[in-house]
């Protein structure tokens, strides 16, 4: 194959025009390009940062085999590739004098790409995080269920959802992608995070979710604050975003998890949700 089969746009309707039925194809495995490219469409450029995002596809015979974009500061984002296809989009970008901070995918495609770049441009990669993507079976409540009951967050629990959401960043060792009070205010009003709130009402979790794209939603994020742990919020809450998810419609409910964090992964698989497949994160 030749780089010049892999096209570069910064214009997003053009992007989804071309590859939007591939994307759409697997929702499970694209969930990302997904809700990343919505969030774009109907927020704008600020959903994400003050730099043009780029977009790229790779077409054969007037058909699309794979995708990626990249919302600067950020790490580029893959669609699953062949080791071959990994080298040719790093040439490619490797000639544009492209500054990549790192690469998110696939764990096979991450890899792959990882090397291609470290040849192209003598970057030393270096993971940052393994994560996998687990999808919706039957979902199950966790017993013995903890006290309290689930409720949608609304405008009174702004300031908490803006704190948590800076915590649960922090949390995770990365930088808020957006700022923390438009991040609440979008959730507020599309009603798009749970908490799971104590006997006396005191919010003591929450899990948000991403809107409904190819029929798919993903829960993010899943947050307890640490002096809470350990007594079952987290998958209480979890489960309560879960139903609002299904009653919404979704064909498919997804999350990821970092595979360094036994607890949460043995926690979802509980709940109902099986792996999918597993996902890397490199720093170049």
């Amino acid at each position: 194959m030749r780089p010049d089969d892999w096209h570069l746009t910064e214009d997003l309707n053009n992007f989804l025009a071309r590859a939007g039925d591939f994307l759409r194809s697997r929702p499970d495995l694209h969930t990302v390009p997904l809700t990343v490219t919505e969030a774009l469409r109907t927020r704008g450029a600020d959903a994400y940062g003050a730099e043009a995002p780029v977009f790229g596809w790779l077409e054969r015979a007037g058909e699309v085999r794979a995708a990626f974009f990249r919302t600067p500061p950020r790490r580029l984002y893959l669609t699953p590739l062949t080791s071959e296809e990994a080298d040719t989009l790093a040439g490619r970008l490797a000639g544009l004098r492209a500054l990549l901070p790192g690469v998110s995918a696939d764990h096979d495609t991450a890899t792959a790409f990882a090397a291609a770049w470290q040849r192209h441009m003598g970057a030393t990669p270096t993971l940052h995080e393994r994560e996998r993507l687990y999808r919706l079976g039957t979902l199950t409540s966790p017993q013995p269920a903890p006290e309290g009951r689930g409720r949608v967050a609304g405008e009174k629990d702004r300031e908490q959802l803006m704190l948590w959401y800076r915590e649960f960043a922090a949390a995770i060792g990365g930088s808020a992608s957006a700022d923390a009070g438009s991040w609440a205010d979008t959730r507020i009003a599309s009603g798009r995070v749970t908490f799971w709130e104590s006997p006396d009402g005191t919010p003591v979790s929450m899990a948000g979710m991403t809107p409904m794209v190819a029929g798919q939603i993903r829960v993010a994020p899943v947050y307890t604050p640490a002096h809470l742990r350990g007594r079952g919020y987290a998958g209480a809450a979890t489960v309560e975003v879960t139903r609002a998810a299904l009653a919404a419609g979704a064909a498919e409910v997804l999350l990821f998890a970092d595979l360094a964090n036994p607890t949460s992964n043995g926690l979802y698989q509980r709940i109902g949700y099986r792996p999918v497949t597993d996902f890397a994160v490199y720093d170049f």
